[in-house]
């Protein structure tokens, strides 16, 4: 396996952007198959996923932070959540056992596990797996939803890719997997429903559209009892007062510009839905004036109405406005609200398109504000790279990059230095904190 080293290349940014430190990959996930993923926080420590494990940074000091230790435990994508002294690693890649010392295996194989890895994380230093549970079709995402009586948290698992070949996750699939833990009893989750969203189908797809066969990713809004959930062919809103039971109550397609619908994120009020569409699967080149403004964007969808009546309206495409070479792949991504006291303002990933902060205070005219981007990982062919995840916490941008290591932005600007005030105790980007404007 080849070994990354210490990021190369130019840095671009506008000038209200710092980059405040970087942290390289460190082995043994310092090789170019070990991706680094997505990100989740707890008071002075963020857990980033791996393809191979996790990570735990202390980000005490936001300008040295440091890897207080890692935990290798391949399955990819490795995406996380936590909740107390609970973390939840998402396996998507077929392995022979739930234990992390287990092999790679095929689909193909009816043995095979993929699902959810629970840890303990009550000494971040030494994190202690606790237990495991499989879901039909691994687990490509996970978002984490509270119980209303603070007992359980329940993850909603997204995961697609079915085939009639593959035992352990046949098609339809037109669903999504419930898991409820215990926080008192971890180590005995419980896949409580497996429901379907879909069960006209979803979308049928198409050469240029993906067909519904699952959900991608799913981000709760838990303070309005709310859930937007991107599903490939379709943007969905949930309706979740019944964490065991979610209903679809509003579905919006884009068969003209969005391919593969992947992620989604609500405003503070809860009033606007910004949808994300990873044209390419994340490692094409389509930041480029042959693919155009409005594909492999984001759209951004006013939510009207209320319960049954809700209905999300279409507003805008909002792209980087920075066209990007052909050996970069580049797409829209994972990304997260700015806590300012006025306006909608998003921090989000592009792979190596970089680190976008943009405003859609004005749902029909975004804009970017602010950005940070390296020139291209390997300037002689297209390599996947650049930053997975760009979340706002506690007054830094932290990225994790699929090779590029930890790094932490600073914005310095009129329009979003209140949010340095607003501080979590714990954040996932998935499960939408409402603050106080």
């Amino acid at each position: 396996m080849q070994t990354v080293a210490a990021p190369a290349g130019d840095v671009l940014k506008s000038d209200n952007i710092t980059h405040v430190a970087n942290l390289p990959k460190q082995e043994p996930f310092n090789t170019l198959e070990a991706f680094g993923t997505d990100i989740a926080f707890k008071g002075d420590h963020a857990y980033v996923g791996n393809y191979d494990g996790f990570v735990v940074y202390d980000i005490k000091n936001p300008k040295k932070p440091s890897v207080l230790t890692q935990v290798a435990c391949p399955g990819g994508q490795g995406d996380v959540s936590i909740s107390g002294n609970l973390l939840f690693l998402s396996v998507d890649y077929p392995r022979t056992n739930d234990t992390c010392t287990s092999e790679s295996t095929t689909a193909a194989d009816a043995g095979g596990w993929e699902g959810i890895r629970i840890f303990d994380v009550s000494n971040p230093a030494e994190p202690r797996y606790v237990s495991a549970i499989d879901t039909a079709c691994g687990s490509h995402t996970n978002t984490l939803v509270p119980d209303k009586a603070g007992k359980d948290v329940y993850i909603y698992v997204s995961s697609y890719g079915p085939r009639a070949e593959f035992p352990n996750c046949q098609p339809p699939h037109d669903q999504i997997s419930i898991i409820k833990v215990p926080l008192a009893n971890p180590a005995e989750p419980v896949l409580v429903d497996a429901p379907v969203l879909f069960p006209d189908g979803g979308n049928p797809g198409s050469d240029t559209v993906s067909q519904t066969t699952g959900c991608h990713d799913i981000t709760a809004f838990p303070e309005k009892d709310i859930a937007a959930g991107a599903c490939m062919g379709d943007g969905v809103l949930l309706d979740i007062s019944d964490r065991e039971k979610p209903r679809v109550i509003e579905q919006v397609r884009d068969d003209v510009n969005f391919a593969f619908w992947h992620s989604a994120t609500f405003n503070n009020e809860g009033t606007k839905v910004v949808f994300t569409d990873e044209l390419g699967g994340g490692g094409a080149a389509t930041c480029n004036a042959k693919t155009g403004p409005t594909r492999g964007a984001n759209g951004i969808y006013d939510l009207t109405g209320a319960g049954d009546d809700a209905e999300l309206e279409f507003r805008s495409y909002y792209k980087i406005p920075r066209h990007q070479a052909d050996t970069e792949n580049c797409v829209a991504h994972n990304g997260s609200l700015i806590p300012t006291k006025d306006g909608d303002y998003m921090v989000q990933a592009w792979y190596q398109g970089g680190v976008s902060v943009w405003d859609f205070t004005d749902s029909a005219n975004p804009k970017e504000i602010g950005y940070f981007d390296r020139t291209a990982f390997d300037e002689s062919k297209l390599s996947t790279a650049g930053s997975w995840s760009a979340y706002y916490y506690n007054g830094h941008i932290y990225s994790s990059g699929i090779q590029e290591g930890l790094d932490v932005l600073e914005i310095n600007d009129p329009r979003t230095n209140n949010a340095k005030s607003v501080k979590f105790a714990e954040f996932n980007p998935q499960t939408q904190p409402v603050y106080q404007r």
